[in-house]
C-alpha cells in the first residue's frame, strides 16, 4: 500500500459514509465540489456531445447546467475530477442515496471531458470511488438512462451487472425510466 492509499484509507474510517472524500490515484485527484469550481466545470460540460445520449441532452447550456451545478452543491455528495498531470478539472461524479440499512449507495451524474473517453480515466475514477464506497456498503448501483448506451457500456466495462429497470414519476407528472446496474463488494477469497 502506498502512502496515498494509506491516507485514503485512514481518512475514510468512521461510523457514517463520507460522501465527499478526497481521493488520489495515479491519474486523478477527486475532491469535494466547491462553488468556485463553476467556471472550470462548465467549460467541460459545455460540450454538447457529452450529453447527446443523456436524459437531459441540453445540459450543455449554461442555464441548464447552472441548475445542475446548484443541485450538485446542495447534494453534499458531488466530487470534481482533476487530471493530476495538468492540474485541471476534467469532470465530476456523485455519491447519492446512502442506504445504511440496505448497505447500498449510488454513484452517478458522472461526466468526463470527451478527450478522455474510452481510456483509463473513467476506470480509475470508478475504482477510487468504489474502493471508498466498499468501506461502508456491500453494493453500489448506477442508474442510467435507457438510451445512454455509452454509459451502460462504461459501467459494464468496470463490472456492472444489469439488475432491473426503474420508473420514477416526477411531481410534474413526467415519468423517468432508468436501467439499474450493480457492483457488489468483492469478497476476499484468500486464505489467511
Amino acid at each position: 500500500m502506498n502512502d496515498q492509499e494509506f491516507l485514503n484509507q485512514e481518512q475514510n474510517r468512521g461510523e457514517s459514509f463520507e460522501l465527499q472524500p478526497h481521493l488520489v490515484g495515479d491519474l486523478l485527484e477527486v475532491r469535494p465540489l466547491r462553488p468556485e469550481d463553476w467556471e472550470s466545470l462548465f467549460a467541460v460540460a459545455s460540450d454538447s456531445l457529452i450529453w447527446e445520449q443523456h436524459p437531459a441532452p441540453d445540459r450543455y447550456k449554461e442555464g441548464v447546467f447552472k441548475e445542475f451545478f446548484r443541485e450538485a452543491l446542495e447534494s453534499g455528495g458531488t466530487l470534481v475530477v482533476i487530471d493530476r498531470k495538468i492540474q485541471k478539472i476534467i469532470g465530476s461524479s456523485r455519491y447519492f442515496g446512502f442506504e445504511p440499512t440496505k448497505r447500498e449507495i449510488e454513484i452517478g451524474w458522472t461526466f468526463l471531458a470527451r478527450s478522455l473517453w474510452g481510456g483509463k480515466y473513467n476506470g480509475e475514477l470508478k475504482r477510487l470511488m468504489l474502493d471508498h464506497a466498499f468501506r461502508f456498503v456491500e453494493s453500489v448501483v448506477f442508474l442510467i438512462g435507457p438510451t445512454n448506451v455509452r454509459s451502460q457500456k462504461a459501467v459494464e466495462k468496470i463490472g456492472g451487472i444489469l439488475i432491473e429497470r426503474r420508473e420514477k414519476t416526477n411531481p410534474d407528472g413526467t415519468t423517468i425510466e432508468r436501467v439499474v446496474y450493480q457492483i457488489k463488494k468483492p469478497t476476499n477469497t484468500a486464505l489467511t
